[in-house]
């Protein structure tokens, strides 16, 4: 572990200006809107001139691009940011979203790597033959065809004509322990919260996971083709190693890069997944989004975006500690 700490302090260093710099481009690109959000905020076009002034003043709309940004800085550091459109503290609004989010996200992520790795090992080892085809249709099919499009025709079916599925209300375990709905109602033995939350849950974390599971195959695939062709592993197999303990090895050293996906797979998801949250009616952070933009509600626009960059710097750091401890060289 030699090293370890230095390079900790390091990554630390980068974090903090990562995430500042996040921060300013995010609200430079809302105050260059050429929208006026104190006229949306008021009312729109009908709203009275004395209204859109005090909204001016109490956002201090009316002062320097560097004045503004000093003010809302201070806010996030306070705690005191307050939505113009629904004027609720906007971090409670998160509290409130970012567990439906955070439980889709977990789901759909269990779903892309219960599926893609074990489908990206065998493509690897059934190389050009219908299983690794297939592999490479799947994923094509989950880049090229839009989410909402899979999304209605799944719901026509598992809803409409099954009638498996639910599309309204979210039930929540008596008890949180986790924080992951699903898991606590299991643990807690409540069975009928369990079905009902599976019923709600499953289609729009399904519908996630279909996206990205082919994409997650196709790159384990290629990682463990590049694995397998190594010189390594072909002076063990030259030696007469079984094909078993061949694999084995191979898929623990292809496997370090899938970290890397993954992680940032999971990041994606805990940002927002806009379209399928508000496709299935599902209040997380994803429709919060929406909302903010369809309002022109420039607080809540700037948190969620600077929540996303949040996500992919604090992912970036658990990767590289990862690294680092996998790989001593990283740390030098």
């Amino acid at each position: 572990m030699a090293g370890m700490g230095r390079y900790l302090v390091r990554r630390g260093i980068t974090f903090i200006p990562t995430v500042f710099g996040v921060l300013f481009i995010t609200f430079t690109i809302a105050f260059l809107m050429p929208a006026d959000p104190a006229r949306v905020w008021a009312g729109g076009q009908k709203a009275s001139p004395r209204v859109i002034e005090k909204i001016r003043k109490m956002y201090h709309l009316d002062e320097p691009f560097w004045a503004q940004f000093y003010y809302f800085t201070r806010a996030i550091l306070t705690n005191s940011i307050y939505s113009p459109v629904t004027h609720n503290l906007v971090s409670e609004e998160f509290m409130r979203r970012i567990p439906i989010t955070l439980n889709l996200a977990i789901m759909s992520m269990f779903m892309i790597v219960a599926m893609g790795i074990p489908m990206g090992i065998i493509a690897a080892l059934k190389k050009d033959t219908a299983i690794d085809n297939a592999v490479r249709i799947l994923a094509l099919i989950g880049y090229s065809t839009p989410s909402f499009w899979i999304a209605f025709i799944f719901m026509w079916v598992f809803y409409n004509e099954l009638g498996w599925m639910t599309l309204v209300g979210l039930p929540k375990p008596s008890i949180m322990i986790t924080g992951i709905y699903i898991l606590d109602a299991l643990l807690l033995g409540e069975w009928r919260i369990f079905i009902e939350l599976n019923r709600r849950l499953l289609l729009p974390a399904f519908i996630l996971a279909f996206i990205s599971v082919g994409g997650l195959a196709r790159y384990v695939r290629n990682t463990m083709l590049d694995v397998l062709s190594a010189d390594y592993i072909l002076f063990a197999q030259a030696k007469g190693l079984p094909p078993f303990r061949l694999w084995r090895h191979a898929l623990k050293n292809s496997l370090i890069p899938v970290i890397t996906v993954v992680f940032f797979m999971f990041g994606g998801l805990m940002s927002g997944a806009i379209i399928t949250e508000t496709v299935f009616g599902l209040p997380g952070l994803g429709v919060l989004y929406y909302t903010a933009i369809s309002n022109l509600d420039i607080p809540v626009i700037v948190l969620t975006t600077l929540y996303a960059g949040l996500i992919v710097v604090v992912i970036s750091l658990i990767v590289d500690i990862l690294y680092a401890l996998i790989d001593p060289r990283v740390r030098l």
